[in-house]
């Protein structure tokens, strides 16, 4: 790993939780290249709206990434 990449990680661990979801779309975006479909991408923004004010609310719980691959450990045995 290059010594960019550590020091591109490490600043983008200091953003919000917010920042951090715009910054991994951007990135994802980039790699998938100019998206073509208008709708596909409205879609998407609607889903990001509901979930993110499903959080805001407190109708659904965060759960950390460990907590997530622990459980599917324990399922996959």
């Amino acid at each position: 790993m290059s010594v960019r990449l550590d020091e591109l990680k490490r600043e983008a661990a200091r953003l919000s939780e917010a920042e951090r979801a715009e910054l991994a779309l951007a990135l994802i975006e980039s790699l998938d290249g100019p998206a073509d479909d208008g709708d596909v991408e409205e879609a998407w923004r609607i889903e990001l709206d509901r979930r993110s004010a499903a959080l805001a609310s407190g109708e659904v719980q965060p759960v950390s990434g460990d907590d997530v691959f622990a459980r599917l450990g324990e399922r996959l045995g």
